[in-house]
């Protein structure tokens, strides 16, 4: 989004936050409905609801938004957390709601191919987090307990869902947000993954 913010304006900041907003909200309520599509869909869904409200009418800048998706990079600390964790033989995986075409380009695009023994998409379920099936994916595909796993999330509702599933949850506080009021916490809070491999022993 930053790169585009001067095509976009004064209302850049405003954009952002209510493209993110809807875009959770799609996923939340196309679960609750029944009527699931990939994550690619909500994401142009929730940005066509983003740009109409601010009379934002471009379909090239439509297009470059939706391809900076794609090209979204990693925290700085990540591609290190992730090899010193193969080095103590912990085997990675993601859980996302995103697609899998969406995955496999942020996985590339970070320059981590090979970092992860299992890249999973809530597309193999047709419904999203925090849909307690989604965490069970991960159990079921990694053939581990949910007390055996370790799961990490930058999203508050995300870490809460896991935690209410059954999974070791570490919540990646990474901007200080209020812990969220739905009777579950994360087992753990850290501001960034760097101490992660630490933790984990």
């Amino acid at each position: 989004m930053d790169r585009h913010s001067e095509r976009i304006g004064t209302a850049a900041a405003e954009v952002s936050v209510l493209w993110r907003s809807k875009q959770l909200q799609y996923t939340w309520l196309r679960s609750l409905m029944g009527r699931y599509t990939d994550f690619w869909q909500v994401t142009g869904d929730a940005l066509d609801y983003a740009l109409e409200t601010h009379g934002l009418t471009d379909p090239s800048l439509r297009e470059d938004l939706m391809q900076a998706y794609l090209d979204l990079a990693c925290y700085p600390e990540v591609p290190a957390v992730l090899a010193q964790l193969q080095d103590r033989g912990i085997a990675c995986a993601i859980l996302s709601n995103g697609s899998p075409a969406m995955l496999a380009a942020a996985v590339d695009n970070a320059g981590l191919a090979g970092a992860f023994a299992a890249v999973l998409s809530v597309d193999e379920i047709g419904i999203y987090k925090p849909d307690p099936q989604v965490y069970r994916l991960a159990v079921e595909r990694l053939q581990l307990a949910p007390e055996e796993i370790s799961f990490q999330s930058s999203n508050a509702w995300d870490a809460v869902g896991a935690a209410a599933f059954g999974l070791q949850v570490v919540w990646v506080n990474r901007f200080g947000q209020r812990s969220e009021r739905l009777g579950v916490c994360p087992d753990r809070e850290l501001a960034t993954l760097a101490s992660l491999p630490e933790m984990l022993g």
